[in-house]
């Protein structure tokens, strides 16, 4: 019995692994080659789908004439004059109604979505070409595509695992599949906090590129450390604590801008 768990286990790991190291697509953009299974329309078509029941959750959008615009605005302002625009993403900004949550995030395709808590807490024009632009080189980074990929992957690993080291008859082995699930969860966790760390080097290229001020996407992590963005042990979040981000932003202006930012952009 224990022998034909262990076969099953080791042919659903192989299909896992050999389906997902086979996938290869380079990035148009960034030129990085990535492990992902759907194309651009698809990751549309799957944004544009969750995109209303989002919305929904935060209270639907932005009842304020005036944020919505600045947001559809400034988000607009940044595809058009980077290289977020060579994209093949149908992209769309959107201010939403809660108050009480700080936060943005992007949806595969190129759906974008602010709160209010976090707009009404910005401090210039810049601070907010910041947050979108981060939110831009997220999509343009495929993260969501590639994280989907990557916990298929760790699924069917977790899924053999569980096969492999559970006995139907000793519930003391469903400590094992814990252990396994726990494993696979903070293999995403990590990569997810890598993906911000790109999408902020993302932002700082895309909103200078648009004409602002990529340092003030520094002030944006003095408002999220504000917000409560610095509680808790780093490893075990999906962001970066913002001091240490902080850092990371300074040094991809510091390579984008070697001989300083250049006057005029908008702060």
């Amino acid at each position: 019995m224990q022998k034909g768990r262990l076969i099953i286990a080791v042919i659903i790991a192989l299909v896992s692994a050999v389906s997902y190291f086979s996938m290869n697509q380079t990035n148009p953009v960034t030129g990085e080659k990535q492990r992902i299974d759907m194309s651009p329309s698809q990751e549309i078509a799957l944004g544009l789908q969750a995109a209303p029941e989002m919305a929904q959750q935060f209270g639907g959008l932005d009842p304020d004439p005036q944020d919505r615009a600045i947001t559809e605005q400034v988000g607009k302002k940044i595809i058009a004059a980077s290289g977020a625009g060579k994209a093949p993403y149908e992209f769309a900004f959107h201010a939403l109604a809660d108050g009480r949550t700080v936060n943005a995030f992007a949806l595969p395709g190129g759906q974008i979505f602010i709160t209010k808590a976090l707009l009404s807490q910005l401090q210039s024009e810049g601070q907010l070409a910041g947050v979108l632009a981060h939110e831009a080189g997220h999509v343009v980074a495929r993260h969501s595509a590639e994280q989907m990929a990557k916990q298929r992957f760790t699924q069917g690993l977790t899924g053999a695992a569980v096969i492999a080291s559970t006995d139907p008859g000793d519930p003391s082995t469903y400590k094992n599949a814990a252990i396994a699930q726990m494993v696979g969860q903070l293999i995403s966790l990590k990569h997810t906090r890598s993906d911000e760390l790109e999408a902020d080097k993302l932002g700082v290229r895309f909103m200078a590129e648009a004409g602002y001020d990529p340092r003030s996407m520094i002030g944006v992590m003095e408002i999220l450390k504000k917000a409560g963005g610095s509680g808790g042990p780093e490893f075990f979040k999906t962001h970066p604590n913002p001091e240490n981000r902080v850092e990371h932003i300074k040094q991809a202006i510091q390579d984008a801008f070697p001989n300083g930012v250049p006057a005029g952009l908008k702060k």
